[in-house]
Order: C-alpha cells, then structure tokens, then sequence
C-alpha cells in the first residue's frame, strides 16, 4: 500500500489510512475455528501499530511547527528587506535565507522542502506557502510512505499609532559632498527622510492608525520663536544683553550765521596832499611885497571835489567775530596863493592841492555756532536691546550700521537659551533630575515665570559683534571691555521646528527640500528642544496628549540624525551667547567647551529616554561616537558611512516603528 499521511495547516487534520489492517481484522471476526495464536498475534500487531504511528505523527506535528516557525521568519524577513523597489529579488533572497536558516530538513528528517513568498501589494504584505515531505520511522512496515506537511504564513507592516520628533544636524558639514559621489549629505537626507514618510505611510493604508511627524533641525541654535510666541510673548524677554558694540560720538560746533553787527567808532584821515606848479594868478602887478600880499585871495579851505569810492573787506578776528571794514575815500582839493618876486615886481601866484579824506568804519558781529554730534569711534561691548517688539517680529532699527548709521532686522525666530550654570558636568536620576541644579536651559518640561532668568531671548545676529586684537597682522579674540577692534559675529539660524502633526507627502516632502545646511553642531540643542516638542508633559502637553481617534496607545520615538561630533565654536553667536565673551557654559569661554556641551547632551538623553520616548542615533558619514552610542536607547543605534546606507538606516527604524508582525 503506498499512501501518505497528509498534514495541512489551517485545517490541523490527521488521516491515518490502515486498509490493510482492517480487512485483515474483519476477516478474523468471521472465522469460527480456534484463533487464540492469531488473536496473540494481531494483538502484537495492532500495538506495534499504535506506537508506530504515535511516533510517527508526533514527528509530524513537531515538523509541521517548525516548518510554521520557519515560514514565519521568512516572510518577517522579507517584508524587513523591503525597500522602496518592493519586493524585489533582494527582499525574496534575504527571506528564503531566514527560512532556510530555520528549517534544516536534514535535522527534521524531511525532503523536498519548498518556500515560495509573494507580494501581491508591492511589499506591503508578503504571503508564503512552506511544504515538505517527511517519511516515517516505524509506519513503512505497513506500506505508508510519509507526510506532506503544508503550511501558509503572512507578515505585513502593521502601524500603530506612532508620533515621530526627527531631531535633524542641519550643520555646515552637511553641504559637504559624500565621498566618491556627486551627492551632498543635505541631499542625501532628503532622499531619507521621504523614503521614510513612504515607507510609514503605505503600511498606514487601509489602517485608522495615526501617525505624527515633528521636527527640530539644529545647527548652533533651533527655530522656536514662532512656536514660542504663540505659547504667549511673554515666554520670551522684553530685553536682553547682547555682546555688541556702541557708538562713541564727539561734540562739533559748527558756524550757523551771525549776530547783529556793531559798529565802531568812524575814523577819519586825509592822505599827503599833492600840489600843481605854482602859476600866475591874474595880470596885475605889484610893486611891493605889502602890495600884492594885501591883494592876495585867501586860501581856500580843502573842499569835496567828485564822487567818493568805498571798499569793504570782512574778515574774521581770532575771537571768531565776523569784522567788516569800510573804507570810503573822499578826494578833496583846496586853493593856495603867495606872492613872488618876478625880477622887477611882486606877482600873484596860485596852485591847487589835491588829497584824499579817508574815512574807516568797523563793525563787529558776534558769530552763532550749533552743536551736533558726529561719529567718532566704536567701542565693542555688552549692550542691552529693548526686545519687546522685536519678539514680536516687528522691523526694529538700531544705531549699529556704518558710523553708527540706523539699520532695521527682524527676528528669525531663533533663540538663546535661558539661565544656566557653568559647570564641569551633569547627571540625570528619576529622583533629583537633573544635577547640579539651576540649569533652566536643560529643563524639558518647567514653563518661565515672571524672571526673566527663565525665559528665552530672541536670538539677533544684526546686532550681535565680537572683540577683538590684532598681533602681527593675526587677528585674535579679545576678552577686553570695552575693545577698539570687532567684528560681526557670524550667526546661523536653522529651519523653523515644527510640531507634532499628520503629514502627506507633498508637506513632508516640502519640509525635506526647505532644510538649509549651516552652523557648527550642539547636539544639546537639538535634544533639549526635540524632547520639549515631544514631551507629554511639557510646553506642547495639549498637542502631545491629544488621543488618536481610534483609541489606542500612541508609542513615542525622536530620530537623531547627525553627521558629526559635538563641536561648539566660542567665537560665533549660539543658543549660549558668544561663548567666548558670555561664558555660560564654561569658566573661561574656550576650555572643556565641547566636553561640557556632551555632559549636557547625556543627561539630557537619558532624561527623554525616562519618558518612554525611544532615541533612534544615526551616526552619518561618520563614526559612531561612544556619546551618541550611550545616548542611544537599547538597539536603536546606526551607523552610515553613504547615501545608501542613510536610506536603509531611516528604512529599518520606519519598519519597526510601523510595528512588522506576523498576520497568519
């Protein structure tokens, strides 16, 4: 008898077929002779039969679980290799690899053994069909030849309801181009970030699941202000100190006009008079001196004779008094007679003179002057800005342009960080939180009060400028208050962070392409404002907590995603000031910088991660540093040396937010 115990999953059936068996048995009823030796015999029969085929089955029943077990990890396997190509023939070898590395059939003692998965949605679902065939033990003696066991199983991307915080480098080095390719790594990311949004999103079809997206990109600050502001102004300084420069003016008086001229008293003078030659005056004669000396005309008195000239000169004496001389020159003549013996007798002889009168007249004005002030100088130091209208994004001007011109800037909407403490390093416990204490930069959930210790700042790269000192042409930072030398502090301000909320793909996709490379890289400040978006018990609680219609539990995560180490820089306006000059996170503004900034940034981890937000690192074009290791949550650590492996590492933390599991 050749026949086979058949097995299949669903239904669990077992056919036992024994025809050989139970003819025998009827046969033996109907004979009437003596049968004690047959019956002993079939009894014999009949329980080596029974054991037999327990054995047999048993094998049966522990094949077909494995093959199940097998065929599960198949088709989990392969809808984990599924990429945005689908399921292609890399997703089916890595799920043929899983199933066979789970069923040895040469450990089972089977044959035959097959595996087909398929994809009828593009990978959204992987379907399988597992068979193989297993030969009994004990059962050949009664001519059946084995089991066909067969087995169906299932996996698709199951989401539930997930809210995603991508705390994203947006730092300078992100402009740079990957190694061996044309790519940048802000390119890169982008490409990511959307593959990740298709990824969740198709295994969100047909489900009532709710996912959310929410972003911190940070370089040296993060873009809160408008989040901030609409929480209330109040959340933010009405003044703040910003390390900036003054301009220094000096006094000039300059000459406007003149008072009303005062005149002096006219002087009067005659010039050297000249003469004509001395001429007859009339016929007579006279022959004595008494004679002609009583006959003689009287002299004439000097007399106006034509018009008179006048000159003025203005000039300006050494008590800045405006003078004017006038001169007016009057030419006069007069008439002079003697007598003069002529040889025989006395004549009468005239000749007219001729001089100037000279008259000068001064007068003397006081001058007016008006004082102004003009540019004479900067000095760089700390300044205090009214901020209350420039919180609120109004065009505010400030005398800091050229010569201390006025100049006008609106607020981006990045911020300073409120107080802290400058300390070597910093702990976080579920009891004391964080240690030492006074750290309100690191606070994730504590609102501000009336201090404005407690508040944030807006950020204001117009105004902000740093000291320095030249020696031998280098140009150094200058801790001097004030300080003749400055310059404008460079200042990066990040896209704007968004809130938790559903996202399509054209707005996830837009926010992708809107993310601009620039600034140095403060993993604190990422993560301190990452876990203040995403905290349910924080600023944004309302938004956080609000339920998903379906009822469900909502599972937290915040992707890091950076393409470098913690390297702050003390000479450019971050989320701490000017580090060099505020100095309030290290003593001197420079030494044990960057360590300190790590101290925070664990602590701040290991807080995010005490509120069942899972932290997923990804450390790209880089090596993974013990710091974001460490602030990694348990296997949620990535390592992406290209563009390749960016894309795979968003792809498996979107596979398993999306929750992959077994349907069937």
């Amino acid at each position: 008898m050749d026949e086979r115990l058949t097995v299949q999953i669903p239904p669990k059936v077992v056919r036992f077929p024994m025809l050989a068996l139970r003819r025998f048995l009827t046969l033996l009823a109907r004979s009437r002779g003596g049968n004690i030796l047959p019956l002993s015999a079939m009894a014999i029969f009949a329980v080596a039969a029974l054991i037999g085929g327990a054995i047999d089955i048993s094998r049966a029943w522990r094949t077909q679980t494995r093959l199940q077990a097998a065929c599960d990890a198949g088709v989990l396997a392969g809808r984990r290799a599924v990429t945005t190509n689908g399921f292609d023939a890399a997703a089916k070898t890595q799920a043929d690899n899983y199933f066979f590395a789970n069923f040895d059939e040469t450990h089972q003692g089977s044959r035959d053994t097959t595996f087909e998965p398929t994809s009828a949605d593009k990978g959204g679902t992987i379907d399988a069909v597992a068979t193989t065939m297993l030969p009994p033990l004990m059962m050949q003696i009664f001519g059946f030849q084995g089991f066909d066991l067969s087995v169906r199983c299932t996996a698709s991307m199951g989401v539930g309801n997930s809210d995603i915080m991508m705390v994203l480098d947006t730092t300078g080095s992100m402009a740079s181009l990957l190694a061996g390719s044309t790519q940048t790594r802000i390119e890169a990311l982008r490409a990511a970030m959307k593959n990740f949004h298709s990824t969740v999103e198709n295994a969100l079809s047909g489900t009532n699941a709710r996912v959310r997206y929410g972003f911190v990109p940070y370089s040296s600050s993060v873009n809160v202000g408008r989040l901030l502001h609409d929480l209330g102004p109040s959340y933010l300084v009405d003044s703040w100190t910003i390390q900036s420069r003054h301009a220094v003016y000096r006094t000039v008086q300059t000459l406007s006009g003149y008072g009303t001229p005062r005149s002096g008293t006219p002087t009067t003078t005659t010039t050297t008079p000249t003469y004509s030659l001395w001429a007859n005056y009339g016929s007579n004669i006279y022959l004595t001196s008494t004679s002609c000396n009583n006959a003689k005309p009287a002299d004439t008195a000097w007399a106006n004779s034509g018009s008179a000239t006048s000159t003025s000169t203005t000039t300006t004496n050494s008590s800045g008094q405006r003078v004017v001389t006038t001169v007016v020159t009057q030419p006069q003549t007069a008439t002079f007679y003697q007598c003069a013996w002529l040889i025989l007798n006395y004549r009468i002889q005239s000749r007219t003179g001729s001089r100037n009168s000279v008259t000068t007249t001064t007068t003397t004005a006081d001058p007016i002057y008006t004082s102004s002030q003009v540019f004479d100088r900067w000095e760089y130091r700390p300044v205090t800005f009214d901020t209350s209208r420039f919180k609120n994004f109004e065009a505010v001007s400030t005398p800091t342009g050229e010569n201390g011109a006025s100049v006008s800037s609106t607020w981006k909407g990045c911020v300073e960080e409120r107080a802290t403490v400058s300390e070597p390093s910093f702990t976080w416990s579920s009891l004391g939180g964080f240690n030492p204490a006074g750290a309100l930069d690191l606070e994730i959930d504590s609102a501000p009060d009336s201090s404005a210790s407690t508040k944030w700042a807006p950020m204001w790269p117009d105004v902000a400028y740093i000291r320095t000192v030249t020696y031998n042409g280098t140009v150094y930072m200058n801790s001097a208050v004030p300080s003749s030398q400055g310059q404008q502090a460079a200042s990066f301000c990040p896209t704007g962070a968004r809130l938790l909320a559903t996202m399509n793909k054209t707005a996830f996709d837009a926010f992708a392409d809107s993310l601009v490379p620039e600034g140095a890289t403060y993993h604190d400040i990422g993560m301190v404002w990452g876990a203040r978006l995403a905290s349910p018990d924080g600023l944004w609680s309302s938004t956080v907590r609000q339920a998903p219609t379906n009822g469900g539990e909502v599972s937290r995560h915040l992707i890091f995603m950076t393409d470098g180490e913690m390297a702050p820089s003390y000479s450019i306006q971050s989320a701490w000031g000017i580090e060099y000059h505020d100095r309030r996170v290290t003593d001197d503004g420079v030494n044990e910088d960057a360590a300190r900034h790590n101290s925070r940034f664990l602590a701040l981890c290991e807080a995010v991660k005490a509120k069942g937000i899972r932290i997923w690192v990804i450390a790209f074009a880089q090596a993974m540093t013990p710091e974001l290791q460490t602030c990694a949550s348990s296997a949620s650590a990535f390592t992406a040396a290209n563009a390749n492996q960016l894309d795979a590492a968003f792809q498996s933390i979107a596979k398993q937010v999306g929750e992959l599991r077994v349907v069937q």
